[in-house]
């Protein structure tokens, strides 16, 4: 039996994790009405830019453009289902079970998306980087790309393999104390 506070604890991890998918549904959205947009009205823009800067910029990177954000998209989905894992075992947790394989296998899940974000991450900013780049003789242009090296985030991918570890041990430990009782 849980305690109140507890399920205070449960009860905000469930709906930090449906704002979280919320979000990320709101970002997936958005960059597909963007790539859509680019997409059917790189003619205008090629055509603006030509026309406000008058040959001192490149036409538009539209395939470093779409590059990034078909990138950015598949970060969003692994973010967003990465946040419906957490909700499933948060639920089995305020279910009193936490320790099933299933769980194990969400936590591995997660690790291994974490682990492709991570990954995706450096083309991300190379794009960005191009991106950046050919943005500099514009005037008002004010890109700057954050590209480093996200130890925190290796450091959650590697502590989610051992959880995952620990709770698929766990389970095959209670399977056993299941089978002797």
């Amino acid at each position: 039996m849980t305690d109140k506070p507890n399920d205070l604890l449960l009860l905000a991890g469930k709906v930090l994790t449906i704002i979280m998918q919320g979000f990320m549904a709101i970002a997936a959205g958005a960059l597909l009405i963007a790539t859509a947009t680019i997409l059917f009205a790189q003619d205008k823009i090629d055509a603006e830019i030509a026309a406000e800067f008058q040959g001192t910029v490149e036409a538009f990177p539209t395939l470093s453009v779409l590059g990034l954000m078909a990138l950015a998209l598949g970060c969003v989905a692994l973010v967003f289902l990465f946040f419906g894992k957490l909700r499933a075992i948060i639920s089995t947790v305020g279910e009193g079970d936490p320790f099933v394989p299933d769980n194990a296998d969400r936590l591995n899940i997660m690790a291994w998306m974490l682990l492709a974000v991570q990954a995706l991450g450096i083309p991300l900013a190379g794009l960005a980087l191009l991106i950046a780049k050919w943005a500099e003789p514009m005037e008002n242009a004010d890109i700057t790309v954050d590209a480093g090296f996200d130890l925190t985030g290796i450091i959650m991918v590697i502590i989610l393999f051992i959880l995952a570890r620990v709770f698929k041990h766990g389970a095959a430990m209670r399977e056993d104390l299941e089978g002797t009782v």
